[in-house]
């Protein structure tokens, strides 16, 4: 059932033309490899590296403008793209790593229901042993399409080298693992110097841990985006001078007050119906039990909507899919999808107590939702090749300082 909602719906992500879902394949495109688009207009490299800051928004990053000087002096000339959608670490890593929207690539949620075994599967951490990485995202990602031609490496911590998650859509080329920000400038810098020509992904997750433990308006989360705008700094002082060095993100995040964390399994009459309930906090997929009449269904939206529509948008699988929010979508990849979509407005967190454990109602910091402080990310040059006329280093609007 459509619902009339006090707000209309935020569009969706535009795939294809400034996601994060283009960041590398433009960047294939702009290393002269065959076959992609650059959709961005990056300018030609020998050598690209993207780093993927985890949990930095662009609202973040303009609001603590005055803890990241190195990062500040960019900011006018910053891009904003949009996260994938959810817009969650899963979802936009998987667009990230393949080019494609989450409807294509099946990592459609932080954790998601794999209809084959009827459970629900996490796609960031451990996943269930009977799911296939390789069967549950069978597109080849850019990494393998570009490293028969251009050397392919990924900076990141050593735990993350053979996880589900880069299985499924981080594969391809080599792997540097390094567990300190420190060690991993290290290694980017020489694996960057000993290629003539490179395409390198660097992940850094810092940020967002100190986001979800202690919010992003903590003195943790400061410091450690002091940390990271020290690092990036001495990054683009140590990568050669024909490296093009981009920053981007996954998605931004929101703090939530503990009062607002609700236990929405403490209401039965939401659950009436229900089979699973997968997603996140601020964006719930509610798989309903298949057998339940088309009434019921409409009752339990109805519910939903009466319980949260004031703080909420309640959406149904369809009207998602319709709206372009996950992209074209597989067909095999549509019961991933919630029957139901709850997703929040206001600073609200929806937790399903019987399935998590009591921490998670610790987590101040979260996201996934379609507010613009969650989906708003930048697309910042840190570093230029250098070029006829143009000074080594220079950004956007001017050269590198320090």
């Amino acid at each position: 059932m459509p619902f009339l909602h006090r707000e209309p719906l935020p569009a969706p992500p535009a795939y294809g033309a400034s996601t994060v879902a283009e960041v590398m394949t433009s960047s294939a495109a702009a290393l002269g490899v065959d076959g992609f688009t650059n959709s961005l207009g990056l300018p030609d490299a020998r050598r690209i590296a993207v780093v993927m800051v985890d949990g930095l928004g662009m609202a973040l990053l303009r609001r603590y403008a005055a803890h990241a000087p190195f990062l500040r002096e960019s900011l006018a000339s910053a891009r904003i793209l949009s996260s994938a959608f959810p817009s969650t670490t899963a979802a936009s890593l998987a667009s990230l790593g393949t080019g494609l929207a989450p409807g294509q690539h099946g990592l459609v949620g932080y954790d998601v229901l794999d209809p084959a075994q009827d459970t629900v599967v996490n796609m960031l951490g451990r996943w269930d042993d009977a799911v296939d990485p390789l069967a549950w995202q069978p597109h080849p990602t850019v990494f393998e399409r570009v490293s028969a031609h251009v050397p392919v490496v990924t900076v990141s911590h050593p735990r993350f080298e053979d996880s589900p998650m880069t299985r499924a859509a981080l594969r391809g080329g080599a792997f540097a693992g390094a567990s300190t920000i420190h060690a991993q400038i290290d290694a980017a810098a020489v694996r960057l110097a000993a290629a003539p020509t490179m395409l390198m992904y660097f992940y850094v997750n810092d940020l967002d841990k100190a986001g979800h433990r202690w919010g992003v308006d903590s003195q943790h989360w400061l410091r450690a985006l002091e940390d990271l705008d020290a690092a990036l700094k001495l990054l683009a002082r140590r990568v050669p001078s024909d490296t093009l060095l981009l920053l981007t993100a996954d998605h931004g995040m929101v703090d939530i007050a503990a009062p607002q964390r609700i236990d929405f399994s403490e209401q039965p009459d939401l659950l009436e119906g229900v089979a699973h309930t997968g997603g996140e906090p601020r964006m719930l997929h509610l798989y309903l039990d298949p057998d339940l009449p088309a009434g019921e269904r409409d009752a339990l939206a109805l519910r939903w909507h009466e319980a949260f529509g004031s703080r909420a948008w309640v959406l149904t699988r369809d009207e998602a899919v319709a709206g372009g929010y996950f992209g074209p979508v597989r067909e095999d990849v549509l019961p991933r999808i919630g029957d139901l979509l709850v997703l929040a407005r206001e600073g609200i967190a929806l937790i399903d107590g019987r399935r998590v454990q009591p921490t998670a109602f610790e987590l101040v910091g979260q996201h996934g939702s379609l507010t613009r402080a969650e989906r708003d990310i930048p697309l910042i040059t840190l570093a230029t090749p250098a070029g006829p006329g143009r000074p080594r280093g220079s950004r956007g609007k001017g050269v590198r300082r320090g």
